[in-house]
Formats: structure tokens, C-alpha cells, sequence
């Protein structure tokens, strides 16, 4: 049976008005099934960076925490900013030795602290599943890079560039023909595989509750159709939803016919 865990984490998003974020997790929490649903009690505060370089670093650990005690198999994650995925991997029953990740965002999120230009963890999350960077919340053992599958990416910073290469990259385009991310999962090999979504992957025209929109995204119906294919070929470990930040509750309303669209596709 699916479970969802809503994480409104804040704290790893550069956002200036990141705690929509809290917001848009509780607008998706409204239409979950209350039996099947915890929502988590996270950090309100900013937290400290503790010497180190990532912004409010004492807060996504305390989350993390909280994150590792309440994931199972077949756990749908709402976030929250996009870096609770690493959370949730960190806790994944069995392991992630046999895991592909699926990533649909528009941003690689393959900085470290070293090349960060906000400080910012959801800009490192990518990275950090590969078991770089901070090492208090990256991964270890790491994801190898062969599992990494990235869905429309299309907004990378220069020190980002290079570091994509070794992952199979499926452009916006490469999704008009969904059996194009069965093929990419099924070469690495692995036995299972996790969707993570932050939603600025979809287009501005069909979605505007997010932080950062990067035009020319994918459309909520044909990612919804891989995925469903996806689903029906190898077994889902589980699923991250993430980046919903609406301005306000008609503005939630509006986009929560693709979001629940999504939710049906990964649960």
C-alpha cells in the first residue's frame, strides 16, 4: 500500500519566499487520503550553517532525522524543497544498491559547497546522492552516476555542466515518446527505481506555483504517461514530489489538477 509523507522542509530552497514552500506541501496534503498520509512536524526555524557551507545546515538534519524514522517501500514523498529526496534515499529499506533515480528538474542540483552560489542544499541534492559534498548529508555509499537519469533539464550553471555528462539526459522532447524512459531506466541495470519530481520540470504554461520557472518545461500529461509506463515495467521504490510554491490559495488551486495528476502517476 502506498504511503505519503509530506515534509514541508523550507530550508534547503534560495528562494526569498521559500516558506511558500510550507504552503504548497499542505495544499497537496488537502487532497491526500488522511489514512495513508503523515505529515511531518519539521523545523520552522532557519537553522544554522555549523562552520560548514551549506545554509541552515542544523535544520535539514533535524529533518532528516524525523525523514529516516517514517520511510518505507512504496513511499511517496511531498516536499518541501527538492532536497528531501536525499533524506528519504539515505533511510530506503534494502538499500540503494540496486537503484536507478529517476531526476525530472529543470536545474542539475549537482553543486557542492565549494561551487554554490546560494549556499543553498536543494541546489546540491543531485550531487549529494552521488556521495559528494557535505558529508553530514551526502549519501555514503553514493548512487553511481550510471543510475542517474535525468527528464528535462534545462537550466544549468557553468560549474554544472561537465558534471551531467555521465548521466543518461532525457530531454523535454526525448518525452513525446514515453517508452523513451523505460529504455533509459532498463540500460542501468537496476532492479528498482525512485521518480524524483520537482515540479519547476513542468512547463510555466501549464504550472506556475514555483519558485524559479524555466520555460519550455514538460507537459504534466505526457510525464505522467512515462511514468505510468515506467511503472508498469520495473518495480517503484518510491517517489518524491517537490518544489510547490504558490503564491496564493487560488493560485495552489489552479496548478493542483496537474500536481494530482502526478500523485496518480507515481502512487
Amino acid at each position: 500500500m502506498v504511503r505519503f509523507l509530506v515534509v514541508p522542509q523550507w530550508q534547503g530552497s534560495p528562494a526569498p519566499r521559500a516558506m511558500l514552500l510550507v504552503d504548497g506541501a499542505s495544499a497537496i496534503a488537502g487532497d491526500l487520503p488522511r489514512s495513508a498520509t503523515t505529515v511531518l512536524d519539521v523545523p520552522v526555524e532557519a537553522g544554522e550553517s555549523l562552520g560548514t557551507g551549506v545554509r541552515r545546515l542544523s535544520a535539514l538534519l533535524r529533518t532528516r532525522e524525523l525523514v529516516s524514522s517514517h520511510i518505507s517501500e512504496d513511499t511517496v514523498v511531498i516536499g518541501g524543497d527538492c532536497s528531501v529526496t536525499v533524506a528519504a534515499l539515505d533511510a530506503l529499506p534494502g538499500g540503494t544498491d540496486d537503484l536507478a533515480v529517476v531526476w525530472c528538474d529543470a536545474h542539475a542540483d549537482m553543486h557542492t559547497p565549494g561551487t554554490s552560489p546560494s549556499g543553498a542544499f536543494s541546489g546540491m541534492a543531485l550531487r549529494a546522492l552521488l556521495g559528494d559534498g557535505e558529508e553530514q548529508l551526502a549519501l555514503s555509499p553514493g548512487i553511481h552516476r550510471d543510475r542517474i537519469v535525468t527528464v528535462g533539464m534545462r537550466n544549468l550553471d557553468d560549474a554544472e555542466v561537465e558534471q551531467i555528462a555521465p548521466f543518461t539526459n532525457l530531454s523535454v522532447a526525448d518525452l513525446d515518446d514515453p517508452d523513451s524512459l523505460v529504455a533509459a531506466v532498463r540500460a542501468t541495470g537496476a532492479g528498482r527505481v525512485w521518480v524524483h519530481i520537482d515540479v519547476d520540470v513542468l512547463d510555466p504554461a501549464d504550472f506556475s506555483g514555483v519558485s524559479s520557472p524555466a520555460p519550455f518545461g514538460v507537459s504534466p500529461s505526457a510525464l505522467s504517461a512515462a511514468i505510468r509506463r515506467l511503472r508498469e515495467e520495473l518495480p517503484l521504490a518510491g517517489a518524491t514530489i517537490a518544489g510547490f510554491a504558490p503564491r496564493s490559495p487560488v493560485d495552489a488551486v489552479d496548478d493542483l489538477g496537474a500536481l494530482l495528476r502526478l500523485v496518480g502517476a507515481v502512487a
